[in-house]
């Protein structure tokens, strides 16, 4: 129980979770991006300019996917913090 006093000692302490909110923000833009960007690729694949979607394909390996995966593992991360936060208000009622 005390180790949760400490993790939330030391998340208001550094404001980890604005700087999170703020990493989430840039990063979910560019998911946003990137899917707006491939929708436009596909577009321009069906009237025959596959330069666009070659592109594509070139960076969703080493940019794209890693963006979404930080995504979905921030939000995850963001959900638990938030929740531990809220039980430690719970249990300090209690007592």
């Amino acid at each position: 129980m005390e180790s949760f006093y400490v993790m939330s000692n030391f998340i208001s302490r550094f404001d980890f979770k604005k700087y999170l909110d703020n990493f989430l923000l840039c990063n979910l833009f560019v998911v946003i991006f990137s899917a707006l960007f491939f929708i436009f690729s596909l577009i321009m694949e069906i009237n025959g300019k596959s330069t666009f979607l070659d592109f594509f394909r070139k960076i969703w390996e080493p940019f794209i996917l890693p963006a979404i995966s930080i995504l979905i593992s921030s939000s995850l991360l963001l959900a638990i913090i938030s929740w531990l936060k809220r039980k430690l208000l719970l249990q300090e009622e209690d007592i």
